[in-house]
């Protein structure tokens, strides 16, 4: 790294809803921002590389900064699904930057909410994950993909509300406003499993607003809130046996659940930032440790 100037930082925020990515001076002033598609990296590997250079294209071409210079830039890319060292690795060798760091969006998300502070971190968005700090040690519970996990977000309501319709529609539970104009939309029972046949945890998540508006009124979207708050009330406590941590509640959907999280009102703070702020953090931290490297 070049010791004439300070680097400059390169934050990426990735989901299955979209990537952003911001340049920032050395001290952390934003000078320009990108933003793609989808980047969840167990969804589709090379559609999360492909959105973040397009990501990070942007954010230089806005900030009129040319990533070639070696040595010019710090990274710290934060995207879902990054979970192993195989594919963090890839994503490192494949974005473009010669210079990064590559995480999950929890690590980021929970940099950004809490800090260097201890607490919890309930992120709901297309995805959920929760985690604690305690002593500096993180912890994680969920965000394996919605096959198998996301409970709460964005596409188990929306898969949560296909299935109500469809278990309305056969008779094993009451029609709701909100069953009825889903199954009225789609045309018919047939066109619903069509198009879950074929549908992303993005498009599922497309359909939770309508859930989160509805839950207020509509004894089905009520019950998914309900359940989906139930999960989360069990992942802090799993987290947090003292019950006395700060919880964070972020992401798209996260503030959503605050209404059906009675028992846990008194805790809930306000997040410090957001998961590309926490991303623009680490890859400060990064900057600074080779700074102070010699690097």
């Amino acid at each position: 790294m070049s010791h004439s100037a300070p680097p400059y930082l390169i934050a990426v925020d990735g989901g299955g809803s979209g990537c952003r990515a911001v340049v920032a001076s050395f001290e952390g002033r934003v000078l320009g921002e990108g933003r793609a598609g989808p980047a969840n990296a167990t969804s589709d590997l090379d559609q999360s590389i492909a959105n973040t250079r397009v990501a990070i294209d942007g954010a230089l071409g806005s900030a009129g900064l040319d990533a070639t210079e070696p040595g010019r830039f710090v990274a710290h890319l934060g995207l879902a699904g990054a979970l192993t060292s195989e594919v963090t690795a890839r994503i490192a060798r494949e974005c473009g930057l010669p210079d990064v760091t590559v995480g999950d969006d929890l690590e980021t998300a929970l940099a950004g909410a809490l800090g260097a502070s201890d607490g919890i971190l309930v992120s709901v968005g297309t995805g959920s994950v929760m985690a604690g700090r305690h002593k500096g040690a993180m912890s994680r519970i969920g965000g394996w993909g919605l096959q198998v996990s996301d409970q709460a977000s964005g596409a188990w309501l929306g898969r949560g509300l296909m299935e109500r319709t469809l278990l309305c529609h056969d008779g094993l539970e009451p029609p709701s406003d909100l069953t009825e104009a889903v199954l009225a939309e789609f045309g018919g029972a047939l066109e619903i499993v069509a198009f879950a046949a074929r549908a992303t945890p993005g498009d599922f998540a497309s359909w939770a607003p309508r859930v989160v508006a509805a839950a207020d009124n509509d004894a089905q979207a009520a019950a998914l809130m309900t359940a989906g708050a139930a999960y989360l009330a069990r992942g802090v406590a799993v987290l947090d046996p003292s019950g006395q941590a700060p919880v964070c509640l972020t992401g798209g959907l996260g503030p959503a659940y605050r209404a059906h999280l009675s028992n846990l009102q008194r805790r809930i703070v306000q997040p410090q930032g957001t998961a590309l702020d926490g991303a623009l953090r680490l890859a400060g931290e990064a900057a600074r440790r080779r700074a102070g490297s010699g690097n």
